[in-house]
């Protein structure tokens, strides 16, 4: 595999881009030799969904689109970006039991803490910020044929 690979994807920020945006991250892990039920894709559909979520939700109209980008160094690091261009960085609410939603954050950062990556969130230079999570890549010992079974 190469040393370097990237995708990237812009979606409207409507929440029918939440879905389209877990598939592009998934369609892109399987190009990249991650099989679909390895545990690291529950992990970045998840991250990928409450990003997204965060996204369209949190920006109140004032970003029309946001970006997820993929990238891959040398089969170890896989970091995973969702830009928007609205200038507030997220917050961390108290999660109160009863609370519907506010917890996307804590999830985000509890499953990166889970898997050894780390998140950090960054401004962009058009005043927008970066939500990036990295994640160590862990692709299982035994490669997945094209008909999606192990090889033993």
């Amino acid at each position: 595999m190469a040393d370097h690979l990237e995708a990237s994807v812009t979606l409207p920020s409507d929440p029918a881009s939440v879905s389209a945006a877990r598939a592009y991250a998934l369609g892109t892990l399987a190009e990249w030799g991650m099989p679909p039920e390895a545990d690291t894709c529950d992990t970045v559909r998840l991250i990928v969904s409450e990003l997204a979520t965060n996204a369209v939700q949190h920006t109140f109209g004032q970003s029309p689109t946001f970006t997820v980008d993929l990238a891959l160094e040398r089969d170890e690091q896989l970091r995973i970006g969702v830009t928007d261009s609205h200038p507030r960085f997220p917050k961390r609410l108290p999660a109160a039991v009863q609370q519907d939603n506010g917890r996307g954050m804590v999830i985000i950062r509890w499953l990166t803490a889970e898997c050894g990556g780390r998140l950090t969130v960054r401004p962009t230079r058009e005043g927008g910020k970066t939500v990036s999570i990295e994640l160590p890549w862990c692709v299982p010992a035994h490669p997945v044929t094209a008909a999606g079974r192990q090889e033993p």
